[in-house]
């Protein structure tokens, strides 16, 4: 799925969520996966600040030649997999993928393909997700419907249609541990004796369209192993989001903490102001609420707005929201806006700052709502709630009076985002 217009990746949005790991890491992580081999800890038992160069410290590193290990998963078909269901395979690819990664979506369009292709040449392919949803930042969810939980595989793996099993490993993680899974996306290709041969990322880009890719390192693994030929490249290094381990679980209690004491800014706005907003010379996507403390259904749909600006925190989005209360209110006006933690994501304070802008919290003071209504939206009936989804330039993209549906809103805004990254001069 493309995005319906171009919006620029940032630095920080890359590295939001991203790790790439050297050849060097790999290294280390050969050696220490060698030292934890060993280990009696049962999976699962890894302490806080266990984890070292990606994986925990109860976690194993793969060596090419090592055998496939075992595992009982829960698919999203609803059955327990071993790896045993697959032991008729010539080939069988184990491929950890998760539903919120950009580089994961970006691969899948590749290895959904080459799936397809060489099923009938006795390649299987199992896909396990490795991550605990609860290890998962809201702010790591910009690029995704949705997170990495069970019951929400199942709809990633429908809309991306996966042609082979997705398994679900977030809760003791234990196949990600037994196979060292860095990162997602990462490859294990074993031979009909389920000898590792080839391990590492499916190639070398990050970006969905193949055109982009130099280095085609899985299909090319695949394509000498079924012709009976030593893989040239067995090992590459890793690319993609790193493993939500379930011991990072106090992290995100913390991130939410930091997130309830930011500060929260409000300002007041003419017509005039408001008519800037709406022609949006920025390159974000700006969504504009405007609603009331007086007005239930504002009140009631104000959660899900912070949450939806807080999980595109890193994207080129911003949330704007028009408090139509007596100016005379604006202590109280703040007070509920603190309460509900409408702060500003960090790096979209950074990027107001050098554009010279002030609040996105903002209270409207004319006393025409007319002049509202021409400044915002002429197609806007007059009630509140009313919201509006602006693409730069000030186009309208999408309008909805009374409380908006959040499941529908955030679809339409990562529809429009784009799952992917996407190369700059592609714009």
């Amino acid at each position: 799925m493309k995005s319906k217009y171009p919006l620029r990746l940032t630095l920080a949005a890359f590295l939001a969520g991203a790790l790439a790991f050297s050849a060097a890491a790999q290294d280390t992580k050969k050696k220490q996966g060698s030292a934890n081999a060993g280990s009696t800890k049962a999976p699962g038992t890894a302490t806080k600040g266990e984890v070292t160069g990606g994986l925990p410290a109860d976690a194993r590193t793969l060596q090419l030649g090592d055998a496939a290990p075992d595992f009982k998963l829960l698919g999203i078909d609803g059955k327990t997999h071993t790896l045993a269901d697959y032991k008729a395979a010539k080939l069988l690819m184990v491929v950890f993928l998760s539903n919120h990664c950009p580089y994961s979506h970006a691969s899948e369009t590749r290895l959904i393909p080459l799936a397809k292709e060489f099923k009938a040449q006795g390649l299987d392919v199992v896909s396990i997700n490795p991550n605990s949803p609860d290890s998962v930042r809201v702010d790591e969810l910009g690029y995704s419907k949705y997170n990495d939980g069970y019951a929400e595989m199942k709809l990633y793996a429908r809309d991306s249609g996966f042609p082979f099993p997705y398994l679900y490993d977030g809760d003791t993680q234990a196949a990600a541990k037994a196979y060292g899974c860095l990162a997602t996306p990462h490859v294990f290709l074993f031979d009909r004796e389920r000898k590792l041969r080839y391990v590492g990322r499916v190639d070398d880009s990050r970006f969905e369209d193949p055109k982009t890719v130099t280095s085609h390192d899985t299909r090319n693994a695949v394509v000498e192993l079924l012709a009976g030929k030593p893989v040239t490249t067995p090992k590459t290094i890793v690319m993609g989001c790193s493993t939500k381990w379930n011991t990072k679980r106090d992290d995100i209690a913390k991130a939410e903490e930091k997130w309830k004491s930011e500060p929260v800014d409000l300002e007041l706005i003419d017509a005039a102001g408001v008519a800037k907003l709406a022609k949006n010379d920025s390159n974000r996507l700006r969504l504009v609420n405007v609603w009331a403390t007086w007005c239930a259904p504002c009140v009631a749909e104000f959660p899900e707005l912070v949450s939806l600006a807080r999980r595109v925190g890193n994207r080129d989005f911003e949330l704007v929201t028009i408090s139509m209360d007596d100016p005379k209110l604006q202590p109280q006006v703040k007070a509920f806006l603190e309460k509900q933690h409408v702060a500003t994501p960090a790096r979209l304070k950074r990027l107001l700052a050098a554009e010279g802008r002030g609040a996105l919290n903002v209270l409207y003071t004319g006393a025409s709502t007319d002049a509202l209504v021409k400044a915002l939206d002429p197609e806007w009936p007059g009630p509140l709630p009313h919201t509006v989804l602006i693409a730069p330039g000030g186009k309208i993209l999408w309008r909805h009076n009374g409380a908006v549906d959040p499941e529908v809103l955030k679809h339409k805004v990562i529809d429009l985002l784009g799952p992917f990254y996407t190369p700059e001069e592609k714009r």
